[in-house]
């Protein structure tokens, strides 16, 4: 995987969430996408869709 590849992480606060997203930038991955619940409903197929 390139160190520039678009990463998405569901639960980014939570525990694990937050330490995957942690790990991936003392990695220096450098395009990490978080979203929280409110501005992406992951049940909502279309939003889903439109966000990748």
């Amino acid at each position: 995987m390139k160190k520039s590849d678009k990463i998405f992480v569901a639960g980014h606060r939570g525990m694990v969430g937050s330490a995957v997203v942690r790990r991936l930038e003392s990695e220096s991955f450098t395009n990490l996408l978080t979203r929280d619940r409110s501005h992406l409903d992951l049940s909502d197929e279309s939003a889903v869709a439109k966000f990748f």
